[in-house]
């Protein structure tokens, strides 16, 4: 099981130096990817949780220019909210300044008026999140037009660069806890990324993504952990209960700012205990 951590940008007070310190940080525990959310136009204020001050390629662009291993993941970025061609754009020169790091959440969006202040369509982001994903896979792949869509298109005389260092094999993960959201994944996407969810629940939604895929998609839980006082036996009980039901990645969220990289030290500590610790390291499958 591959352990990553959710990086803390809920705040619009936070320091966005200190968000990429932390990334480096968890790189040098040996976590395998850092993670960050998307909220551009909130009808909300910002919160602690998963709020998504920051825009998160922007971030991500930095992290890739401190870090040189760990993975680089969107969790989740709503492309039906954008014009697809820029998110596309802007994940391609991602993977290249990364050397190949990224990988790519998407998520079909649950806020609606969110997409009315980005002068986005609600009703039809599903299907439209569907095409966007074979469109940035023929963008990744092919690199020009022509593409033909229901609701995006492309002639000829349009050519997209850089490619990605990844190809049409950035890791599309497709984010959300809906049965709509495993459905998806076992369609189009190459992992689930799971929210807010119990173990139980989870387990059973996994075998019956990959009893539709035909293939083994790669399964992923996002958990929050912001216990001031764990112990690193707590912590390993957590893990074994994640790992004992096939989950492939560990997505953790650590809670406020305050005390978060102390919190990332302990489940890293905890990792190393577990049978298979070293499945944490950067890198590893």
């Amino acid at each position: 099981m591959r352990l990553h951590a959710f990086l803390p940008t809920e705040t619009p007070d936070a320091d966005p130096n200190g968000v990429v310190d932390l990334a480096v940080h968890a790189e040098e525990l040996g976590y395998h990817g850092v993670w960050v959310p998307d909220h551009p136009l909130p009808y909300y204020e910002y919160r602690e949780y998963f709020g998504g001050v920051f825009e998160p390629l922007a971030i991500l662009a930095n992290v890739a220019a401190r870090t040189s291993r760990v993975r680089l993941g969107t969790g989740v970025v709503v492309p039906a909210m954008r014009n697809p061609f820029v998110v596309a754009k802007q994940a391609a020169t991602i993977d290249c300044l990364s050397h190949g790091r990224l990988d790519l959440g998407i998520g079909v969006g649950i806020v609606r008026q969110e997409f009315v202040n980005l002068g986005s369509d609600f009703s039809n982001r599903g299907v439209r999140t569907d095409e966007i994903i074979r469109l940035f896979r023929h963008l990744f792949r092919v690199g020009r037009g022509p593409f033909e869509g229901r609701y995006y298109g492309l002639g000829e005389a349009a050519v997209f660069a850089p490619h990605p260092v990844q190809g049409d094999r950035i890791p599309i993960w497709i984010g959300g806890r809906t049965e709509a959201a495993w459905r998806r994944a076992a369609r189009i996407g190459d992992g689930w990324l799971c929210a807010m969810t119990e173990p139980g629940d989870f387990a059973r939604n996994v075998a019956s993504m990959r009893e539709l895929a035909g293939r083994r998609v790669t399964a992923g839980a996002r958990i929050v952990f912001g216990d001031q006082t764990a112990s690193v036996d707590q912590v390993v009980d957590i893990l074994e209960t994640w790992r004992s039901i096939g989950t492939d990645d560990l997505f953790v969220w650590f809670g406020a700012p305050d005390g978060y990289a102390d919190r990332m030290d302990l489940f890293a500590e905890a990792m190393a205990r577990t049978p298979s610790g070293s499945d944490s390291l950067v890198g590893s499958s």
